[in-house]
This record gives structure tokens, sequence and C-alpha cells, in this order.
């Protein structure tokens, strides 16, 4: 499964939920030690997983009727990697 396009896309939601817990973490310390605590900041994760990770796997699960076979799998990369730098921008935020 390393180098099969199902690894990488297994490796790819991987990516996308570490990227997502860590942070949810700095977010929580954050909020934790500025003495701004609210369980507000929780729903947007979950709105994170409902506009980011449900329309990853509707395209998985269509991925069987594209008649190409590649053209849904190469979007699925497409919109994953879009995820992991919009992470990776919101850490550049916030380390700023």
């Amino acid at each position: 499964m390393v180098n099969t396009v199902a690894g990488w896309m297994i490796y790819t939601l991987w990516a996308i939920f570490g990227l997502m817990i860590v942070h949810f973490l700095i977010s929580f310390f954050r909020t934790f030690w500025e003495g701004t605590f609210d369980f507000s900041f929780v729903l947007d994760y979950l709105k994170d997983v409902l506009y980011y990770i449900l329309p990853l796997n509707v395209l998985v699960n269509l991925s069987s009727i594209d008649p190409t076979g590649w053209i849904l799998v190469i979007f699925y990369f497409i919109c994953g990697i879009a995820v992991i730098l919009k992470y990776l921008l919101d850490f550049r935020k916030i380390f700023q």
C-alpha cells in the first residue's frame, strides 16, 4: 500500500487530520493561557470536518462511477493539497 494510489489517498487524509489536530492543540493552549477559553472554537473544527473532510470522502466514494478512473482521484489530490496548504498558511498566521 506504500506506493499505490489508495495508499497516497490515505496518507493525504492522515496529513489533513494531523495538521487539524496540531492546529486545534495550538488554539486550545493559546486560548487557555490567555484566559479567553471558550468552547466555540471547537465548532470551527467541526465545520472544517464538514466542509473539507466530508467532500473528500464523497470524492472517494464517487470514484467507482468515474469512467476514466483517474479524474476524481486527481481532483481528490488537488483538494487534499489545498486543505493541507490552508492549514500550513494558518500556522504561518498564528506564529507571526
